[in-house]
């Protein structure tokens, strides 16, 4: 199915050589569907009169001049006014599409029962500053990683039916123009589709940061997210989410009571987990449930219960260690209506670290919520699973905790195949829909298996790095893996994962750290 592209060329202030490298890789195109809408949007552009020419001679051109120009948003929507494509697209002059873009694009467009709404495609960054061009290869449809930075880049088209439904470029959002619409179209859009290639190379430009600050307040306030929004680095946001209600929230805690130095102090490790929670928390409706093994020092439990008092519930666990087996029970003999896994050897840095993961977890189709965990020594220990190469993963590990990661997507909220136990949130009825955690996993890839059911049952598994924590990780038990939970776990779970929609094919499946394939 031949599909007709509009690429909208807003005309500024650029070089003669930027637009016609831009014009150039448009002529070169293999796909001959498609028009330019070229819409000059600058009073005064003397520099590009031989250029300007040029395209009004081009039949395949439409070259819009403005009698009053009023800028980028003006001009926009003046050449969607008169694109006559099924889909369209936006280019800057200096942006350049390989060859066979439009035509990939086009395959993409008419996948399945033509359906699709909204595509978008890696790309390579050029940065003046840098004098090199870095390649961003991006997740497949992240609509919480959408909310929170414009991943989804310069390069992508949209059904032109449903942008004009949802208002073409609006002045509110100018400077962050096509980040507005992509949140709109999405919004409005039945399915979103990525293509793992890098067809266009962009020029770094970043969004304006107060219109793309308004941009995702009024998405948020459309699509019925209570929310805030601040922006952090690198051009991307934050949402503080209003809490529903005022839920309580189940802190589940197995433990063996086990004491073990921590910077040079000798700690027992649930006391002072608990007390950090108890001292640190802003949110403060929380029972305890403390999953103790039989042989737990009296001891350590007077000491919980003189700190928790009648938010204290203790469950007694007598057998070889199980961990997802100690969690059911706390889970089973808990009230709240939410439900924190949490590891004995953590201590809190982030004071609303319950509410921001609470936040999150009241979304209608979110699973699980992980947070960022940090190693005593401050490098990463927790990010998001990765599956790749049937070898599920912690991203970045031990990397430092102050890493922004490729697109920054270590400093905003994102999907991602599932998050640790370590420290999870989840509302108490999908916990009970899906079984909580397999019991025939003991030690390892229970939470694994716990995000891919989740998953399968439509639940977005969130991860956050606004809630911090650091984790003493395998302080308390041996962390290795058997035999017989990599053979379940792969068994189980075999198709996904090997693919996992939140890398990239273009990555190195057998690393974490986001590394290209080898050539």
């Amino acid at each position: 199915m031949a599909n007709r592209i509009s690429v909208l060329l807003p005309i500024t202030e650029a070089s003669e050589s930027a637009l016609r490298a831009t014009l150039e890789s448009l002529a070169a195109q293999d796909y001959p569907h498609f028009e330019v809408r070229a819409v000059v949007a600058s009073k005064a552009l003397p520099h590009l009169d031989s250029v300007l020419k040029e395209l009004r001679d081009n039949p395949r051109i439409h070259c819009l001049g403005m009698a009053e120009p009023s800028g980028l948003t003006s001009a926009l929507n003046n050449g969607l006014r008169d694109a006559d494509g099924d889909f369209v697209g936006v280019l800057r002059p200096g942006d350049r599409l390989e060859r066979s873009a439009l035509g990939v694009m086009n395959h993409f467009l008419s996948l399945g029962s033509s359906d699709v709404d909204f595509v978008y495609t890696d790309e390579s960054i050029w940065s003046d500053a840098a004098q090199r061009s870095v390649a961003l290869y991006k997740p497949d449809w992240s609509p919480e990683r959408l909310r929170s930075q414009h991943y989804t880049g310069q390069f992508a088209v949209a059904r032109r039916s449903i942008v004009a439904e949802a208002g073409g470029f609006r002045e509110r959002a100018a400077g962050a123009d096509w980040y507005d619409l992509a949140l709109r179209v999405t919004e409005r859009g039945r399915r979103v589709v990525h293509v793992p290639q890098t067809l266009c190379s962009s020029i770094a430009v970043r969004d304006d940061e107060e219109a793309g600050q308004r941009a995702i307040q009024d998405h948020c306030d459309r699509v019925g997210i209570a929310a805030t929004v601040s922006p952090v680095a690198n051009s991307s946001y934050r949402l503080h989410r209003a809490i529903d209600g005022h839920p309580l929230v189940s802190i589940v805690i197995p433990t063996g009571g086990a004491s073990r130095r921590v910077w040079g102090t000798e700690r027992v490790l649930v006391v002072e987990a608990v007390r950090s929670v108890l001292q640190s928390s802003t949110y403060q409706n929380i029972e305890v449930v403390i999953v103790a093994d039989t042989t737990t020092p009296p001891g350590v439990i007077a000491s919980l219960v003189d700190l928790l008092g009648q938010r204290l519930t203790v469950i007694y666990f007598d057998g070889p260690f199980n961990f997802s087996k100690k969690c059911n029970l706390g889970a089973a003999a808990s009230r709240g209506e939410y439900l924190v896994l949490l590891n004995d050897d953590v201590e809190i840095i982030s004071p609303d670290w319950i509410e921001t993961m609470l936040g999150i977890a009241q979304g209608p189709d979110v699973g699980l919520v992980g947070a960022k965990l940090l190693f005593s020594d401050g490098t990463l220990q927790h990010a998001g699973q990765f599956n790749g190469d049937s070898r599920p993963q912690h991203i970045f590990f031990h990397y430092p905790a102050d890493l922004p990661g490729p697109g920054c997507m270590l400093q905003v909220d994102r999907e991602c195949s599932g998050v640790t136990a370590a420290c999870a949130m989840i509302r108490t009825s999908r916990w009970d829909e899906v079984g909580g955690l397999t019991q025939m996993l003991p030690n390892n890839f229970n939470d694994v298996d716990l995000s891919l059911k989740l998953r399968h049952r439509g639940y977005r598994n969130v991860w956050t790095p606004h809630a911090q924590l650091f984790h003493f990780e395998s302080l308390t038990r041996d962390g290795a893996v058997s035999a017989e939970e990599y053979r379940f776990i792969q068994t189980r779970w075999d198709e996904q994962l090997r693919v996992d929609p939140y890398g990239n094919p273009n990555l190195d499946p057998t690393r974490s750290d986001w590394v290209p394939r080898s050539s």
